[in-house]
């Protein structure tokens, strides 16, 4: 009696899954191009908040008393928490759940922005900065719950979408940002893009539902709240990424800023970033609950395909705020531009990039 009761209740989970994944298909098909949307303007409304900022350098250098080497880690401080922040958010989500996690990064970062407008020291800016790199995380966390929404044979569509919201957000926030800057100044804009980010907040709260993915759902429904009781964050591999990061993006800021001046400290940020990340493999391969699966790595297609990604993004972010920098120097060392000037160079690789993108 005991074996047909636990095969009936097999039975009903079993039919209770199936259930639950062809109503979610169902739900799929009416609204993942509006979730979509929704989600694409989490990345919009960032990238037009950093991109409004970024012609704003030397009226941060004037006001704070600072030099380049200093303020450029308004971008740098930013950079290094989103990267660690990355992976340690999507472990978080696959144990508390993608909506959760993408509202709690998103209050995070609507927080850092509002604090970000009324900094009066640099110090207090970094810390505003280093609160908006946590929320950054919400970008890869929005892009996984898109997998999960979207049939793998419109997924293509979806992430060619969402990616080019990347170009969007920096198209609009140069269009707009170095005119912001020039008459209101640079505090403006973090007053501008806080409202957004609060609107954007409350619509996913609204109107994106708690999803499972289909591979989770098929599981025995009985078995799934214990495996997520022992899911557990990485906690070593985390401190080890942090530093690999890290000492990496101040290597290259050093790089950028100082030259060869700064040799030693260049070659030591890179040592230490190197033995870091051996650390971090042993760790990860060891771990029950790794940060990031290294066999994907190994895969012949993916491995070329993340060193091209990563010397893109390195290139790009080496040179970005450098251009702006050279605009706004005064001649004969720059070109002796107003924050439009700088936001109009830039204007033209955005606008290209986000049409490529497509």
């Amino acid at each position: 009696m005991k074996d047909e009761d636990k095969n009936m209740k097999l039975k009903l989970n079993s039919f209770i899954a199936s259930k639950s994944v062809q109503l979610s298909q169902s739900k799929n098909k009416t609204s993942s191009w509006f979730i979509l949307a929704i989600l694409s303007s989490t990345l919009l409304a960032v990238m037009f908040s950093e991109t409004m900022l970024l012609p704003a350098i030397p009226e941060i250098m004037k006001d704070f008393n600072i030099p380049y080497n200093t303020a450029i880690w308004v971008f740098s401080a930013y950079l290094i928490v989103a990267a660690v922040m990355t992976p340690i958010s999507g472990r978080l989500s696959d144990i508390y759940g993608k909506k959760k996690v993408l509202l709690a990064l998103l209050i995070l970062y609507t927080v850092g922005i509002i604090a970000g407008g009324f900094t009066n020291s640099i110090s207090t800016l970094l810390i505003s900065r280093i609160v908006q790199g946590v929320g950054l995380a919400a970008v890869p966390v929005a892009f996984s719950i898109l997998r999960d929404v979207f049939p793998v044979d419109k997924l293509s569509i979806a992430i060619g979408v969402f990616s080019s919201a990347y170009s969007a957000g920096s198209v609009l926030g140069l269009l707009f940002g170095a005119s912001i800057i020039q008459s209101f100044g640079w505090h403006a804009t973090f007053f501008l893009i806080a409202p957004v980010a609060a609107i954007v907040t409350t619509i996913i709260a609204m109107f994106v539902p708690s999803r499972k993915s289909p591979q989770q759902s098929i599981k025995r429904i009985d078995t799934i709240d214990k495996e997520q009781k022992n899911n557990k964050v990485d906690i070593k591999g985390g401190i080890f990424l942090s530093i690999t990061i890290t000492t990496f993006l101040i290597g290259l800021t050093l790089l950028e800023t100082g030259g060869i001046s700064n040799s030693a400290l260049v070659l030591s940020s890179f040592g230490i970033s190197s033995l870091s990340l051996g650390i971090f493999i042993a760790i990860e391969k060891n771990t029950k609950f790794p940060l990031i699966d290294l066999t994907m790595i190994k895969h012949k297609i993916i491995l070329p395909s993340y060193i091209l990604l990563i010397l893109k993004v390195i290139t790009m972010f080496l040179i970005y705020p450098t251009i702006v920098q050279l605009v706004r120097t005064p001649q004969p060392l720059g070109f002796g531009g107003d924050a439009i000037a700088a936001g109009n160079v830039q204007l033209p690789f955005m606008i290209t990039f986000l049409v490529l993108l497509q």
